[in-house]
């Protein structure tokens, strides 16, 4: 493997260690408020996990990332020049936005699941759709990492 892909390959494994990281301090949030919620109306737990698993995407999203640049970008790698920084600097830019998000969609989801008893699980929805709009930067990250690696020619 020479110097170029495994910065590639780095790139790679910092999109999915992002995506691994957000999704757990996401799903770790949100679960914390559930185990209140479930302590204090057990009928709640299919609307917990509902709410507690929406981070977990952020992994997946990352992995994708991780593989294209395993099976589509570092085959064509160019042997020379600085793909290999480019390739590294998409995967940084996926992590971050996958950690952010996986993050921040935890707690948007901890703030639903803690109003589950008040609304008698009313909120699930509301909750559900104030969620999904962190997860879009989730797909942004992911959309724009691939067109970042389209547009340098990459892939």
């Amino acid at each position: 493997m020479t110097e170029i892909q495994a910065l590639a390959t780095l790139g790679g494994a910092i999109a999915l260690g992002g995506g691994l990281a957000g999704s757990a301090i996401g799903i770790a949030m949100a679960a914390s408020a559930g185990v209140a919620t479930i302590s204090e109306e057990p009928g709640q737990l299919r609307n917990v996990i509902v709410l507690a698993s929406l981070p977990m995407t952020q992994s997946f999203y990352g992995l994708i990332i991780l593989i294209i640049i395993l099976t589509v970008v570092l085959p064509g790698l160019p042997a020379t020049g600085g793909a290999g920084i480019a390739v590294l600097a998409v995967g940084v830019i996926g992590a971050l936005a996958e950690c952010f998000s996986g993050a921040y969609q935890g707690s948007v989801c901890a703030a639903g699941i803690a109003l589950l008893p008040k609304t008698k699980g009313g909120i699930l929805t509301t909750a559900m759709m104030l969620a999904v709009f962190v997860e879009l930067i989730g797909v942004l990250g992911l959309v724009f990492s691939v067109m970042t690696l389209s547009i340098l020619k990459l892939m």
